[in-house]
């Protein structure tokens, strides 16, 4: 079974690993990160579920695992989230159903602590 805790610390290692060689890169897209999820006509919460939606359609674990993540810290329910993974599956077939139920697992195991 994935640990979405996991993945999500292994690749904060890999990014730090990778900002070493291309920090120009990576602090771009960090800027860019920082400045789409800044609160603005839509809030954090509501920017958090549409970029986990993306990450099960995208089939992205380590997406998955920090925007789940996210969501949560920015107020997101497992209620609203159950129905972000339902609008991504609906978007997505098959392969997003295999994403979206390991993104509910991530969205429990963050909750548990």
């Amino acid at each position: 079974m994935k640990s979405y805790k996991q993945i999500n610390k292994d690749q904060n290692a890999f990014a730090r690993e990778y900002h070493k060689s291309s920090p120009e890169i990576l602090d771009g897209f960090m800027a860019m990160h920082k400045a789409a999820m800044e609160k603005g006509a839509l809030d954090v919460k509501v920017k958090e579920m549409m970029a986990l939606s993306i990450s099960i359609a995208s089939r992205c674990d380590g997406c998955i695992a920090s925007h789940a993540k996210a969501a949560l810290r920015a107020g997101a329910t497992r209620e609203e989230l159950i129905e972000t993974i339902n609008v991504s599956l609906m978007m997505g077939g098959g392969p997003a159903v295999i994403y979206g139920t390991q993104a509910l697992a991530a969205v429990d195991e963050f909750l548990a602590g």
